[in-house]
């Protein structure tokens, strides 16, 4: 960790989150969340990549993954945030939610505000995980929620709390200048689409890309995980000819350069969550592809054609795409959820009382 600033008016608070992992959206979250925190905060983030994100965002930054030294930068902090994505879950591990319960546990035992801030909630497989979730939400001193489920989720273990949409949406928008664009694609590695799982949805981009005359990018959003996809399909021979051919990876290092390149496309199908909103936020027409509930509800709170990848896509996934090709979503909706990413902003008002304010 880097030696706290000097600057003994500030309060310092700890922003935990899954930052510096190379994930296009953690890096926009944390753009956000920086940009929200009231004048005279300074913010210590838990990152993966501490280089990266002291180069970046001009922040501080402990290990992430060491709880011991977390542990350590909490007790120079003011306040403990929780920022962004779905932090209290059990899908990952239940390691990793005990994680996030020692950090709050130690918090309110040192007297210092929780706030959770644009959280989502779930999955919480496990009995003893609601549980344990049910007592930590009652530990928070603010708390709002990015979607509509996780709200009722918390409401159901004890926590109202205001609903705003990702606060990803508080971005800056860019323009569409898409029309008649390439196809891009945010895709993943994921469980449901293992093997010959992908032929169908290939063949329908091989499709529309064909039938348009299209270019098809690949924008991977996770350096890790989401980069060389294409070339495994190739290599696995997934690939329709065709498709093979007009595609190309573009790799982008920062959320505008992604949004850049969806700026330009004349459709996105997204499987990332923060894919599918940066797209939107870029005016482009959009698609989804749903691996987890969470991408299902952003497409539907956004009203584009959602695909579950838990079911087998019928003829009229093709049919979809081609009717949302160089359609961008209405600019009423979009300016309406990113006022309503706004909400997250609510939760820093605990913060006034110890600064005098």
């Amino acid at each position: 960790m880097r030696p706290a600033k000097t600057d003994q008016s500030a309060q310092r608070l700890l922003l935990c989150g899954y930052y510096g992992e190379h994930n296009l959206g953690d890096d926009a979250l944390l753009e956000v969340l920086l940009a929200q925190l009231p004048a005279g905060c300074l913010g210590t983030v838990t990152a993966h990549d501490g280089a990266l994100v002291r180069e970046r965002f001009g922040v501080d930054t402990v290990a992430r993954r060491s709880l011991p030294l977390v542990l350590k930068a909490l007790r120079h902090c003011d306040a403990l945030v929780l920022g962004g994505g779905s932090l209290l879950q059990d899908s990952t591990s239940f390691k990793s939610l005990l994680y996030y319960a020692a950090l709050i546990g130690a918090a309110r035992l040192q007297a210092k505000p929780v706030l959770l801030w644009g959280q989502g909630l779930g999955p919480l497989q496990r009995r003893r995980s609601r549980m344990l979730v049910s007592c930590l939400l009652r530990l928070a001193t603010a708390v709002s929620w990015r979607d509509p489920e996780s709200a009722a989720l918390a409401r159901s273990l004890g926590r109202d709390g205001p609903v705003g949409s990702d606060p990803v949406w508080g971005l800056p928008p860019q323009q569409w200048r898409g029309r008649g664009g390439p196809l891009v694609l945010c895709f993943r590695p994921t469980r449901q689409l293992q093997g010959s799982a992908w032929r169908p949805y290939l063949a329908a981009l091989d499709q529309l890309a064909a039938s348009h005359d299209r270019e098809v990018i690949w924008l991977p959003f996770h350096a890790n995980q989401d980069r060389g996809l294409l070339e495994q399909l190739r290599r696995e021979q997934l690939l329709p000819p065709g498709l093979a051919a007009r595609s190309r990876e573009v790799l982008a290092e920062r959320p505008q350069e992604a949004m850049a390149i969806c700026s330009g496309a004349g459709l996105v199908v997204a499987m990332r969550l923060h894919g599918l909103i940066l797209a939107a936020l870029s005016g482009a027409p959009c698609a989804a592809l749903s691996y987890d509930p969470k991408v299902a509800a952003a497409a539907a709170n956004l009203g584009c054609s959602c695909q579950n990848l838990d079911m087998a896509p019928g003829p009229g996934l093709l049919a979809s795409w081609d009717r949302a090709l160089d359609i961008p979503p209405p600019s009423s909706r979009l300016l309406e959820l990113r006022q309503q990413s706004e909400v997250h902003q609510q939760v820093f008002a605990w913060l006034a009382p110890l600064a005098g304010l």
